[in-house]
């Protein structure tokens, strides 16, 4: 379970939100709609402890968001691609695995597999579609054991058939019990979605 209490979160002289709380159980797929600058992202990156809050707190059961325990439980995706372009599909999602977990690198290969880049593990991600980089970060969906997922616009560049693996990801996820924050633009065809408009 994630609570979120009383939380506020300026910029500059901008107050973004304010006296925000809410409860995500496991299971549950939030999507955090609002116009450019109303502080979606910001918000993400609060729940990853990349960013501070001004006040309220945070905790992911009774562990707070600094915790060694909830920081572990985290995947966050950011709207930029953190990708080298001089290093290979493979080279990019081991590296970026590698951070919080070691993983097989068959299980790297399959999930490169599953999100539709089948044959592009030795290619470099310099030569790569802006759709197919978005790939090659959202792989690691397919091999994280985090049980939170914070999403900040995964569909971004993504084509239908992207899209729709995304979504069946996500929503196996939530299945098995985990839960999944996500930003976007785009319509969603996730089942069972509760909205938050900022």
């Amino acid at each position: 379970m994630l609570t979120l209490n009383n939380l506020s979160c300026q910029k500059g002289y901008n107050l973004l939100f304010d006296d925000l709380s809410l409860v995500v159980n496991s299971g549950d797929i939030l999507r955090i709609t609002g116009t450019n600058g109303s502080g979606k992202t910001s918000l993400l990156k609060i729940l990853a402890g990349l960013n501070t809050q001004e006040q309220g707190t945070i905790h992911l059961d009774d562990h707070p968001v600094k915790s060694e325990e909830y920081q572990n439980a985290v995947f966050y995706l950011g709207h930029l691609s953190a990708l080298s372009a001089e290093l290979s599909c493979l080279e990019n999602l081991k590296y970026l695995n590698a951070l919080n977990q070691s993983t097989d690198e068959q299980k790297l290969i399959d999930a490169l597999n599953q999100i539709g880049l089948q044959g592009y593990e030795d290619e470099y991600c310099g030569k790569l579609s802006a759709g197919q980089k978005r790939r090659v970060i959202l792989a690691g969906l397919f091999v994280s054991n985090a049980k939170v997922w914070l999403l900040d616009e995964p569909f971004t560049a993504l084509d239908p058939q992207g899209v729709k693996i995304i979504e069946q990801r996500i929503s196996k996820h939530c299945k098995q019990g985990g839960l999944c924050l996500f930003t976007t633009h785009q319509d969603s065809a996730l089942k069972n979605q509760k909205v938050l408009a900022l």
